[in-house]
């Protein structure tokens, strides 16, 4: 006789918003129109966004990634070649014209709006101070786009209190768009305690994705058992996540990328499992890693919601007449 072995409760608190963000979405529409229009390979310099997954399908489809554009062989010279949604220094695309190849800037319009502005304090005499992650794409990039020495990067708090600039009465900070939120807010209201005529971006550097992401985290979080992230450990904005999930009061949150990275003893038996994603992980694996829990556990999803997004970016004026359908992007979207 077979005896039904009963599956433990569980609560899944799935996070909306969670998930691509207008410019993620975008920069791959983007790689996806032109191999679509142009034919394989379309080339692409850095990761378009911080995803093994999003790249392998993209490879998949015959997207080839190159960090510097000497790597792209001659004979393919008149294809496309993509700039990664985070943003490039104003050296590559020179560089792109230069070696006279075709390329489509995929940058998130959010960070050229950060660019913008960290141009405008310089050409109104400030000294730029930008807050970000040494050595992240998005701060290279930033950092590119003004001469060598009017930018300075700080990173924390500690940081603030050891920066020496030359002239303190004449300073201007942007942002990365993907910290923290909280963190940050400490950081700026520090640099103002120090420097009282520091000048504030026209706008929050800090995307709305970033900012709706960490919101929900924070009202999801309390009570959890696991709160999972679906993110690569190179992506700014899933990190940030993970921190504010246990900040607000999980107890215990991780980062995975699929699902079979689940660490089934690690988990034990839950009660409430809190669950979002990166601003550029797929639904494709958020739903993987559900069914994953539902096959261990008699799981029911509650939608965790705070806003609903409906922005979105235009692609390139190259392709806009080039139909994307459902089945074009079912390899991220499911």
């Amino acid at each position: 006789m077979n005896i039904a072995v009963s599956k433990p409760p569980l609560t899944i608190r799935l996070c909306g918003p969670r998930g691509f963000c207008a410019g993620v979405d975008r920069a791959i529409q983007i790689v996806v129109l032109a191999l679509k229009s142009y034919g394989a390979p379309v080339y692409v310099r850095h990761e378009i966004v911080h995803n093994r997954y999003v790249v392998e399908g993209l490879e998949a489809k015959g997207a080839v990634f190159v960090e510097e554009l000497n790597e792209i062989p001659e004979e393919h010279r008149a294809q496309p070649v993509v700039f990664s949604a985070h943003g490039v220094p104003k050296s590559v695309p020179e560089d792109a014209t230069n070696r006279n190849l075709f390329y489509l800037d995929a940058t998130c319009p959010l960070v050229s709006k950060v660019h913008k502005q960290a141009m405008r304090h310089n050409k109104l005499g400030r000294h730029v101070v930008l807050i970000g992650h040494a050595g992240h794409p998005e701060v290279i990039g930033t950092m590119g786009q003004l001469p060598e020495g009017t930018v300075s990067l700080v990173e924390t708090i500690a940081d603030v209190d050891v920066y020496q600039p030359e002239d303190p009465d004449n300073l201007g900070y942007v942002t990365q768009t993907t910290l923290s939120v909280d963190d940050t807010a400490g950081v700026i209201a520090r640099l103002h305690e120090r420097f009282p005529n520091l000048t504030a971006p026209a706008a929050d550097s800090i995307c709305y994705a970033t900012t709706n992401r960490q919101e929900v985290v924070k009202q999801a979080a309390p009570g959890c058992d696991l709160f999972i992230i679906v993110g690569a450990p190179n992506s700014s904005n899933s990190k940030r996540l993970v921190e504010v999930a246990l900040r607000a009061g999980a107890k215990k949150s991780i980062l995975v990328q699929r699902a079979s990275e689940l660490d089934w003893d690690d988990i034990g038996v839950i009660g409430t499992l809190g669950l979002s994603a990166g601003a550029s992980a797929p639904e494709v694996i958020v739903n993987e890693i559900i069914e994953a829990f539902r096959t261990r556990f008699e799981a029911s999803v509650e939608l965790a919601e705070t806003v609903q997004e409906n922005e979105h970016f235009l692609v390139n004026r190259e392709l806009r007449s080039i139909e994307l359908t459902a089945a074009d992007m079912a390899f991220v979207n499911g």
